[in-house]
């Protein structure tokens, strides 16, 4: 059964190749990433949006910003997306844009409280994961402007406090969810979460709190950004995820930052302590040492996963651990999770479900924290090395369909990716470029 399963997974990847291939047509000449760079660079305004006003759907927004793809789908902003491409932006000297990209986004925190997964309303329901402080970070490293710190510093106060608030666990770590409340099990949620994983489990016979239960966990998983991956065992809301805390944890040590930046004494000091809490609970629920990795944590049942994923490597990009700790998670984690083509999401597995975030598929912002992160921790000859296979991949990938995607194998170094039923592999720019472009300068400055 297992075989066949595996079987049919590679002829899923195949014929998205050559539905791919017969959509857009072969490059003749090969691309170097200096070519790549130039079109992306040439490519950048084509991403601009403005709405500044709300209509049916759309979410109006003070200034113009980048969305995913130039034309076709993703024609919105997007929370998490948004970080790694101002990555590019910042790189490429477009600093007004990752300001306004930033701006937006805060001002998203200013009417909901919090900031929702893209720019439309029917996205009220979850967030996505918290990077407004990571942007605010960037931009500020590079204008040193201390007037917008300042107006920025309550902003992400606020937002670090939905998370608190809306998204704490029992065992003092935080968790994905939603705020969606329903009167009846959410059943077209939960066939679209069947569909799109292709999960063996089921949904004839469930009782409604069974069907509410799997709704609401592939809500959460969506507000993971995750969607779909076998690190939550299709009940993300059961889970305190790793990317998650080390995230709030940069929350915490960069607010402290800012807050004695600003002259605000007494508050950096509280935010240093709620980082050392985080830290301690991230050791003693997150570490296993029999192996040295770090996994999400179960709080339901008590124990840790058992997936190993790129998800660690926020625990080096966000400064969790100690120089030795991180080096040595680090060398295990490049070791199950980097091939030829760079990092895939999931180490491999025998799940009989079809996720798009997991191994073979590699995706762009993993690459991003793991190259900041390993810079970090001062292994720049991993890190180069990393930079350098998404570069190279990339623009392998490039002189093969003339242009760039959502995501990629990292395996096989090409577009043969595990995608999810009911989804095609949509070419992008956004945080596929972005990386690209922070790798580019970071290999050649």
């Amino acid at each position: 059964m297992r075989a066949f399963i595996q079987r049919q997974k590679r002829l899923y990847m195949a014929l998205g190749t050559l539905l791919v291939l017969c959509q857009t047509g072969m490059a003749q000449q090969p691309k170097t990433p200096e070519e790549v760079s130039r079109y992306i660079r040439e490519s950048w305004e084509k991403t601009i949006r403005f709405r500044p006003n709300d209509s049916t759907d759309h979410i109006g927004l003070p200034h113009p910003y980048t969305v995913p793809c130039m034309s076709g789908r993703f024609q919105e902003m997007y929370y998490w997306d948004t970080y790694f491409t101002n990555a590019g932006l910042l790189a490429d000297g477009k600093i007004k844009q990752a300001v306004n990209n930033t701006e937006n986004l805060a001002s998203m925190v200013t009417r909901f409280a919090k900031i929702l997964n893209g720019s439309r309303f029917m996205y009220q329901d979850h967030s996505q994961p918290p990077y407004l402080c990571m942007m605010v970070s960037d931009i500020f490293d590079e204008t040193r402007d201390t007037a917008w710190l300042a107006r920025m510093y309550p902003l992400i106060t606020k937002e670090y406090n939905f998370w608190m608030s809306k998204r704490m666990t029992p065992c003092g770590l935080n968790r994905y969810s939603n705020d969606l409340v329903q009167a009846k099990p959410d059943k077209g949620m939960a066939e679209y979460a069947h569909s799109r994983t292709r999960n063996p489990i089921s949904l004839d016979g469930m009782s409604d709190s069974e069907m509410g239960k799997y709704a609401s966990d592939a809500r959460s998983e969506c507000e993971s950004g995750w969607d779909f991956t076998p690190r939550f065992e299709n009940r993300c809301g059961d889970f305190c995820p790793v990317d998650l805390n080390s995230n709030l944890y940069f929350y915490e040590t960069h607010l402290a930052r800012f807050a004695k930046l600003l002259g605000k004494k007494e508050e950096a000091g509280k935010w240093r302590q709620a980082a050392a809490h985080r830290k301690g609970l991230m050791q003693r629920l997150m570490y296993n040492a029999k192996d040295g990795m770090y996994y999400d944590y179960d709080f339901v049942n008590g124990r840790m996963s058992t997936v190993k994923s790129a998800a660690v490597f926020s625990l080096l990009f966000a400064n969790v651990l100690s120089e030795s700790t991180g080096t040595q998670l680090a060398t295990r984690a490049l070791a199950a999770l980097e091939f030829q083509g760079g990092l895939v999401a999931t180490a491999r597995d025998s799940t009989a479900c079809t996720y798009q975030w997991a191994y073979p598929n590699g995706w762009a912002p993993l690459h991003y924290l793991a190259i900041r992160g390993l810079r970090q921790y001062g292994m720049e000859r991993a890190a180069r090395r990393i930079a350098r296979k998404y570069v190279n991949t990339l623009s392998d990938i490039y002189t093969l369909t003339g242009n760039l995607w959502e995501k990629y194998n990292a395996v096989e170094g090409n577009i043969n990716v595990n995608s999810e039923s009911n989804y095609n592999l949509p070419p992008m720019m956004g945080w596929t470029a972005g990386v690209f472009e922070y790798a580019w300068h970071y290999l050649n400055h």
